[in-house]
């Protein structure tokens, strides 16, 4: 499928989105938006891909944010329904059963840290820098995402005061797994989700679901649902089909009495 502000690529079972507006920073027009959040349903429907990348354009950013040129020349009807349509998005990027990874290439800001804090995790490189924007304008957002990537404590300094965080203090404070130099960047992103891609997907998307249900559940409780679950709606595989391969080589039959 052809889309005109994303291009897609795979490499084995990763798929690798570049939003591609470089020329405004790949600010996030609702086009991108729609686009982006087909590509990825398409994806989790498309049993080759197991993981997903996401990287911007250009030299400088990963993405500035929404488009604010965009926005100005909508009415207040139209861009109540389009931040509406976006958060539809960042919802469904972040429930993804498959795994999204951001590669984050440049400059991260406003609307662009809520989709990046929507992944499930983000991999960074020298150029990488982080602003959440949105108390400039007396406005919020991540305020549901980011405590879950840095703790509450660091989120709330970056939420309150709009600073920006570059790429060092982002990697100490977990806000990126992995920093690398930028030439480096999408190498490694597409290494790290290999390594889950590999996996069966039910299992990376039945961990991922239950992670998502334990968020503010009693440790206990967490405990119990997991064991519950993998007995019940997530129980995995069988000893023979778990270790197949491993049961071939050693060349071992089940013993009958």
């Amino acid at each position: 499928m052809s889309y005109e502000t994303i291009n897609i690529d795979q490499v084995q079972r990763v798929a690798i989105v570049t939003l591609n507006r470089p020329e405004v920073l790949n600010a996030l027009n609702l086009q991108l938006v729609r686009e982006l959040d087909e590509a990825i349903s398409n994806m989790v429907m498309d049993e080759e891909v197991g993981a997903i990348v996401v990287t911007g354009s250009g030299e400088r950013a990963f993405s500035a944010g929404a488009d604010i040129h965009e926005n100005r020349e909508k009415s207040q009807e139209e861009r109540d329904a389009g931040a509406a349509e976006r958060a539809e998005y960042t919802w469904r990027m972040a429930s993804c059963p498959k795994p999204i990874i951001g590669a984050v290439n440049g400059l991260c800001y406003g609307g662009g840290t809520v989709m990046a804090t929507s992944m499930d995790f983000l991999i960074g490189c020298d150029k990488s820098s982080f602003r959440f924007l949105a108390v400039n304008y007396g406005q919020m957002n991540a305020t549901w995402s980011l405590p879950n990537l840095i703790g509450w404590p660091r989120a709330k300094e970056l939420l309150y005061s709009g600073r920006e965080v570059f790429a060092e203090e982002a990697y100490h404070m977990g806000l990126l797994n992995h920093l690398v130099p930028k030439d480096q960047l999408i190498d490694k992103a597409v290494e790290v989700a290999s390594g889950i891609a590999k996996n069966r997907a039910e299992g990376v998307a039945n961990i991922k679901q239950m992670l998502f249900e334990h968020m503010g559940k009693p440790m206990e409780d967490q405990f119990w649902n997991e064991v519950n679950s993998r007995q019940g709606r997530f129980r995995g595989l069988t000893v023979e089909e778990g270790f197949k391969d491993f049961l071939d080589r050693k060349g071992r039959k089940p013993q009958v009495s």
